[in-house]
């Protein structure tokens, strides 16, 4: 009996000790990435600029933020209340939610009543819905560069293999996204070590876009020239006026002449007519209307 209950005695305590060491090192809620500074960056909805906080879902269920505590402050751990109620703190699993760092909280759910001071450190904690049990914290180090941020290279993993903590500056910023790029294009790469201002691919691009439309000017243009052929020869076949139109270099006004002479003449529509006029002289001396017995000299009866 007593070798059954120091063996579940030590199972007990392994259990416990991998859960704790698990707690540590995969907190439920994570603050993922910190800007302190922002000149050039992320513009909230207000179209301002300002420090902001993301915080990760570490687990695989959708998690509340509603009702917990962001702080700035080790004295005050309830210093910005999360609202409850807002559908937007349902956080879905491994996805992030942006809080602003701007001082302003009637501003909505996601704007903190605090700022961020960049010429000196900052400490970021978050706590649970009592208050006092601290969910994570971050110590942001003074002189971090403007437009930079501070958080951990892969989303979530705060501690490497011998617990030390992988919080850096990052060399990407990425907020409400991923910090790390999971897959990476070799080619990318390669055109970003090779041409670091983009004029070869601009160059390419164009010359790519200028072949394309001289390559379609060329297509069109052949193939228009052959079906134009392909049509006059076949209305030469047809023996037709388009026959004609399609082998003279006329113009259409003089072919409808053209035909119009030719149909009326097939028709014999207009009649041969002389132009001279020919007077001939009369060979009697006299005229029937000066004749005597054409007057009337005698009364009528």
């Amino acid at each position: 009996m007593r070798i059954i209950k120091l063996i579940t005695s030590l199972f007990l305590v392994s259990a416990f000790l991998i859960g704790c060491s698990n707690k540590i090192k995969n907190s439920e809620w994570v603050i993922n990435e910190v800007m302190v500074s922002n000149e050039t960056n992320y513009v909230d909805n207000f179209g301002k600029r300002s420090g902001w906080i993301e915080i990760y879902n570490n687990t695989a269920a959708t998690m509340n933020l509603g009702g917990r505590y962001l702080t700035n402050d080790r004295n005050n751990p309830t210093k910005y209340p999360i609202p409850r109620g807002d559908v937007l703190t349902q956080i879905k699993p491994h996805q992030h939610a942006l809080f602003f760092a701007d001082g302003n909280p009637f501003n909505g759910t996601f704007h903190v009543s605090f700022e961020l001071d960049p010429s000196k450190e900052n400490y970021i904690a978050l706590y649970e819905n009592d208050g006092t049990t601290l969910l994570d914290e971050i110590i942001i180090p003074a002189g971090i560069p403007i437009d930079k941020t501070y958080g951990y290279p892969e989303d979530g993993i705060k501690y490497d293999e011998n617990y030390n903590t992988k919080a850096a500056v990052l060399e990407r910023v990425t907020p409400s996204s991923n910090n790390a790029v999971l897959e990476e294009n070799p080619k990318i790469i390669n055109m970003r070590e090779n041409d670091p201002w983009g004029g070869m691919l601009t160059i390419t691009s164009m010359l790519v876009v200028f072949g394309a439309l001289i390559g379609l000017y060329l297509f069109f243009k052949l193939s228009g020239n052959f079906a134009k052929r392909l049509s006059k020869r076949n209305v030469a076949k047809s023996g037709t006026l388009s026959a004609v139109r399609s082998q003279s270099q006329l113009s259409g006004e003089v072919l409808a002449a053209i035909s119009a002479a030719i149909h009326e003449m097939n028709e014999d529509q207009h009649d041969i007519e002389s132009t001279i006029l020919t007077i001939d002289q009369v060979k009697r001396n006299y005229s029937p209307w000066n004749s005597k017995i054409h007057t009337l000299r005698q009364l009528p009866k």
